[in-house]
């Protein structure tokens, strides 16, 4: 039962009670999964480039470079590194006073190796009177480790990704939010040589990032001969979403309701709210030095030459979709773009103004490109062709929760997914006439994820909003393009930035 304060802070958040009804509804039902045709495979929905092709769209996207476009690269940076250091807090509450598993032994063992190793040892010596070999040679592990995580040492346990140190060079150690700034320099300066990159963080730590932006900004700009032009935004409160208890009704903790952040689906309304071209969307910690961006940046080129290249035909059949007296003949030549370069399946049976209408709305919405990576592992959330609701089929990305795995069928199809979650979008949100899409349109609200958390001992549902490239962009128009493994590297652990791809 809801309450009039309820009500009130209802409002105080931007929300309305409609969506707070539908969010509690969303917890009586579930969220449906949605039906697979196949997996995208390479030549069957997912594009493997030739030489010939790859040449021609980084001509397309330097040229494209050299026009007055505006284009951004959104990197979403609010997660903080905590769950990177998940064995070294294990360890601190362990009984064991030296390393016994593997990954606490090697973390020690190539402990010098690390970006932020001359930060750790000053601070061992300032908090502990020993630096880190000397504290290593007394057995004093723990200390090293208290002195990584904690406040009183460098607080890696609770910054942001962004804000560590990832990879060391001959004149500085650059944090992950660095390198960033550093690809906008490789891909997406414009012909003036100004770059733009938008970050989102959360709210305790915007000044930490506005503060190490200022830092950064005069090595950079004289390093690459650039104009930055960086900004911050929040998860907007609005994109909170209820809790609620085992009942499905609204979960309160000491009589007040309890919310939660939406996931990073709600940053769909951060992007929504910039001014763009073209976007660049890509992780904060999927980050590589120097010495192997080479691939990394070759392949945003390409992606973003297809993005160019895909959206001018689309213009240009959308202009001829506006005009009176189109032949037969041409109208099957959209359809046959629409099938064979966006997978969008055409309905056969429609004819003249209602396949021109048809055709029409298909076109004219935002596009992606997404760069996918084999997988590796187990397979998973990936690349498929799924049913939409008007019974066409189109390219979708499925995390493994949207799948019904207690049919035989979908679960069979799911393994079949050889590609991974995108490592990189190139994105066009710009219709045809230069207008923004209105990006909150293109969303579909089924796709959304419940979980289950808890909160002072009692057990709660939490409701995620639809992924940002899962639901948060389903009615977009969606190419996915096959890219080297060279180009996902993240940090999941801080032992990851021990492997060759972060040396």
């Amino acid at each position: 039962m809801l309450t009039a304060s309820d009500n009130e802070f209802f409002q105080k958040k931007g929300i309305t009670t409609t969506q707070i009804e539908e969010q509690l509804r969303a917890f009586s039902t579930g969220f449906p999964y949605l039906q697979i045709r196949r997996a995208a495979e390479s030549g069957k929905g997912l594009t493997k480039l030739s030489k010939e092709e790859q040449q021609e769209l980084q001509e397309e996207w330097d040229a494209y470079l050299q026009t007055n476009a505006r284009v951004l690269k959104f990197v979403p940076a609010s997660g903080a590194a905590s769950r990177m250091f998940k064995d070294l807090f294990e360890f601190l509450e362990s009984n064991s006073e030296i390393p016994v598993k593997a990954f606490e032994k090697k973390f020690f063992d190539e402990i010098e190796k690390f970006a932020f190793y001359d930060d750790l040892d000053a601070a061992c010596i300032k908090n502990a009177g020993q630096n880190i070999r000397e504290l290593i040679a007394g057995g004093k592990y723990k200390a090293v480790v208290e002195n990584l995580l904690s406040v009183q040492g460098l607080n890696y346990g609770s910054l942001p990704k962004g804000l560590l140190k990832f990879h060391s060079y001959p004149d500085i150690k650059r944090t992950a939010f660095q390198e960033h700034l550093v690809e906008g320099a490789l891909y997406a300066a414009n012909r003036s040589r100004k770059i733009n990159i938008h970050f989102t963080v959360s709210t305790g730590h915007r000044i930490l990032f506005e503060k190490h932006l200022a830092e950064s900004l005069p090595y950079f700009e004289k390093k690459y001969a650039a104009e930055y032009l960086v900004n911050f935004s929040e998860q907007k409160p609005s994109t909170d979403t209820i809790a609620a208890d085992m009942n499905n009704e609204p979960f309160r903790d000491n009589g007040n309701l309890l919310f939660r952040p939406g996931g990073h689906g709600a940053l769909i309304e951060n992007l929504n709210d910039l001014d763009a071209d073209v976007v660049f969307i890509k992780n904060i910690d999927n980050v590589v030095p120097d010495n192997r961006k080479d691939t990394t940046v070759t392949y945003k080129k390409l992606i973003a030459g297809l993005l160019i290249k895909t959206q001018k035909t689309c213009f240009q059949y959308l202009k001829t979709l506006e005009s009176k007296g189109i032949s037969p003949e041409k109208l099957d030549e959209i359809a046959a773009f629409c099938e064979k370069t966006l997978c969008i399946q055409a309905v056969k049976e429609l004819q003249g103004e209602e396949l021109k209408r048809y055709l029409f709305d298909k076109l004219n919405r935002p596009i992606r490109i997404c760069g996918m990576v084999k997988n590796e592992g187990e397979p998973g959330g990936g690349p498929f062709i799924t049913v939409n609701a008007d019974g066409t089929a189109s390219p979708q990305i499925l995390e493994s929760s949207q799948i019904d795995l207690n049919n035989p069928e979908d679960k069979r199809k799911m393994q079949q997914s050889t590609y991974f979650n995108p490592v990189d979008l190139a994105c066009a949100v710009k219709n045809y006439k230069g207008e923004k899409f209105d990006l909150l349109k293109y969303v579909d609200k089924n796709t959304g994820f419940i979980s289950l958390k808890s909160k002072n001992g009692k057990e709660l549902k939490a409701l995620e909003l639809p992924g940002l490239w899962n639901g948060a962009m389903s009615d977009w128009n969606t190419i996915f393009v096959e890219t080297p493994v060279e180009t996902f590297n993240p940090v999941k652990t801080v032992n990851d930035l021990l492997r060759p791809e972060h040396q």
